[in-house]
């Protein structure tokens, strides 16, 4: 595959926020450039990152051994594999990022990657790098790092998640890690759209409200839905103050 490196990439931005080296210099000045606007991008992308980390044990000790992780960018250190004996399934719409990914975990029995899209949830079930690695009549934890920032309200983003619900087994459950934009100035807020155009994934703010409204059909487990920095795993985590996370199970 050739490998576009001068279209930044939201995937490799994240890896770069979290001190990784799997960006190009595109990535680099594209998230520079939301570093100036959102100084505190690198501790959300920890803090998020830490959150997935606590629900993936939390899950692990609730019996779940199989984890979809959509959006999650590329499986680099700290990830979800790393913090569960389980079967993991990453799943990214572009392709460059999921070349990357595929060879980041080559030789990892426990991982595999797809290329998919949230927007066609009974597609992405299907995909034999998600139907083929994981027992999808089992339960199995739906992860969602801040994938619902590049789904439009037209595309329907509370319906997929039903449908994605409804596709799965019982006892399975949806994990919510997601920044917000709420209480930020607008201008501000306008600039990092503008920034985000410029990427293979433009990006579409939400609210909080507008994430609780995923978890309709959900039964929250407990603490429910938190603020990030309200659920943290060890102690002197960055703090942020304008992202959440939350834990669902459906029946």
């Amino acid at each position: 595959m050739t490998i576009d490196a001068t279209v930044p990439n939201v995937a490799r931005m994240y890896d770069y926020y979290l001190g990784g080296y799997h960006n190009f210099a595109a990535d680099r000045e594209a998230a520079e450039k939301i570093l100036a606007i959102f100084p505190d991008t690198p501790a959300a992308a920890r803090t998020n990152r830490r959150f997935m980390q606590r629900a993936v044990r939390h899950l692990g000790d609730a019996g779940i051994r199989q984890f979809l992780d959509i959006g999650a960018g590329l499986p680099t250190q700290g990830n979800v594999h790393e913090h569960t004996g389980g079967r993991v399934v990453y799943v990214d719409n572009d392709p460059v990022a999921v070349a990357q990914a595929r060879t980041l975990v080559e030789g990892d029995q426990r991982v595999s990657v797809a290329l998919a899209d949230l927007r066609d949830p009974e597609a992405l079930l299907a995909d034999p790098h998600v139907a083929g690695h994981l027992d999808l009549a089992e339960p199995v934890a739906i992860l969602l790092v801040s994938i619902l920032h590049f789904i439009p309200d037209e595309a329907d983003p509370w319906g997929l998640i039903a449908r994605l619900r409804d596709a799965t087994a019982p006892g399975s459950h949806l994990v919510v890690s997601h920044l917000t934009l709420d209480g930020v100035d607008a201008a501000p807020a306008a600039q990092g759209q503008q920034v985000y155009r410029q990427t293979n994934a433009p990006i579409v703010p939400r609210s909080r409200d507008a994430i609780l409204r995923l978890f309709d059909g959900y039964e929250l487990l407990d603490p429910g839905l938190v603020w990030i920095g309200d659920w943290r795993p060890d102690p002197g985590e960055d703090q942020v103050s304008h992202g959440y996370g939350a834990v669902g199970v459906h029946h």
